[in-house]
């Protein structure tokens, strides 16, 4: 087993194709083909399925990828120790957010701080936030839902409850507030299940003896928030994520509030990475918490 078989079989695996890992690479696809081909011989294993243009990993090509991005995680932790000065002039911060508002202020402050470092961003919910995370294909996570467990470090950014908002005008919106009672009589837009937001709500109401049925039922938050904005029905989101849309306007909920606590997270495995590291440092900081 060499180094450039077992990086030739990660690049695939994690690009999807022996071409897009060539261009990766900077290399030929039949250089490519050929590494993993040699990596399957010599062990008498086959790590994909090769279905036309097709390719997907096998059970042992999943075994083998949970280690190889372990394996070329560590490598990229100490190219960047060993090369710590440059670290922060041209390194790259991968985020997945429930709601990336929480971190705005943060982001305008990293990158006074560290133009070079180039910041990816991508929405997900609670379950693929924290997959993400454990997949590596992630550095930091914003949350709705504060992990447990040593495998995390955390910043906490805000605590607020969660409020229901309909579109100007909609005669809703001319009460003070509405009852869990009341929103089972209303058409409701929920977002999809694994929203940690749709999750409180739901539980909120089963205290209250409350079901909550949805008319409409979208994938993210900003769907939701179009749709309601629309005119056809009553959305659910946590009071810092409202914005200023004055096409909508934001409801009280009776009772007990649903808080939604905002959280910075990533693995403590990896929290000492130099970019990582220093978004947390600003975060915190920003946050007035103690490291």
């Amino acid at each position: 087993m060499r180094y450039v078989q077992l990086r030739a079989f990660h690049y695939v695996a994690i690009s999807g194709g022996f071409s897009r890992a060539a261009e990766e690479l900077f290399l030929t696809q039949p250089a490519i083909s050929d590494q993993v081909r040699k990596l399957e011989e010599e062990y008498d294993i086959l790590l994909f399925n090769r279905q036309r243009k097709q390719v997907t990993l096998t059970p042992a090509g999943e075994k083998l990828l949970a280690i190889t991005r372990r394996m070329f995680d560590t490598e990229s932790q100490a190219l960047e120790l060993l090369s710590e000065s440059r670290a922060l002039r041209a390194g790259t911060l991968r985020i997945v957010a429930d709601a990336a508002h929480h971190l705005l202020h943060i982001l305008g402050e990293f990158r006074k701080k560290y133009p070079g470092v180039k910041v990816t961003m991508r929405a997900g919910n609670t379950e693929t936030v924290i997959t993400s995370l454990f997949s590596y294909d992630a550095d930091i996570g914003v949350l709705g839902e504060i992990p447990t467990g040593r495998e995390f470090e955390i910043v906490r950014l805000n605590s607020t409850p969660i409020v229901a908002f309909a579109a100007a005008g909609h005669p809703a919106t001319k009460r003070d507030s509405l009852s869990f009672a009341e929103l089972a009589a209303l058409p409701l837009v929920m977002r999809e299940r694994g929203s940690r937001t749709r999750k409180k709500l739901e539980q909120g109401a089963a205290a209250a003896g409350v079901e909550l049925k949805f008319a409409i039922e979208a994938e993210g938050r900003e769907a939701v928030r179009e749709i309601v904005a629309a005119g056809a029905g009553i959305g659910f989101v946590s009071e810092a994520e409202f914005g200023n849309d004055t096409r909508l306007a934001k409801i009280p909920i009776d009772g007990p509030p649903m808080l939604m606590d905002e959280a910075l997270v990533c693995l403590t495995e990896r929290s000492q990475a130099k970019t990582m590291r220093a978004f947390l440092d600003i975060a915190r900081a920003m946050s007035a918490q103690p490291a």
